[in-house]
């Protein structure tokens, strides 16, 4: 029985080695060599080198003087994340949308644009479409005492073009370079 047993602690000590200690060790190694900023979250930092968050997450912007991202099912929370699962059948979906249209809608602008109404899958989505930015520069230029202008010119700067998919802005770096103004 011994020799049967022996062998496979044997192995089992060593896979757990091997997958559990050196595998991972290596992967970290090489993602902190190769990748150093991804692999330690995308994080943001201010002019005072104080992490604000990450370009990889939503962050929630209260108040008119800033951009507002799409909502979130988790309330922002990464430990949340995830959508609502409601069904576009559930009243209960409805209800939210119809609140948060008439909370957003402008007078004379159009509907609001569905980006800012409807959550992403994750509920941690940081990335708008630049008409969804475009849809609140009135009400951010009105609220900072600042020109239309000024604040489409600073959109334009951050509208990112992926490889692949339509133009998105991060609404994290929006915000962060609207502050500095």
């Amino acid at each position: 029985m011994f020799t049967l047993i022996r062998p496979a602690l044997s192995l089992l000590l060593l896979m757990t080695l091997i997958t559990g200690v050196a595998y991972p060790l290596l992967v970290t190694g090489v993602a902190q060599l190769a990748f150093p900023d991804q692999a330690n979250g995308s994080l943001v930092h201010d002019a005072d080198g104080k992490v604000r968050g990450s370009r990889l997450i939503a962050q929630d912007f209260v108040g008119d003087g800033w951009f507002h991202p799409r909502p979130s099912a988790g309330a922002f929370a990464t430990v949340a994340s995830g959508a609502s699962n409601f069904s576009p059948s559930n009243p209960a979906l409805a209800a939210r949308v119809s609140a948060d249209a008439q909370a957003l809608q402008v007078p004379g602008q159009g509907p609001v644009p569905l980006a800012l109404l409807t959550t992403s899958g994750s509920g941690l989505d940081p990335h708008l479409p630049p008409a969804a930015i475009a849809y609140q520069l009135a009400r951010v230029a009105a609220a900072r005492n600042l020109p239309v202008s000024t604040l489409q010119q600073l959109l334009d700067s951050h509208i990112e073009r992926p490889l692949v998919g339509p133009p998105v802005v991060n609404v994290l770096a929006l915000n962060l370079a609207l502050e500095k103004l």
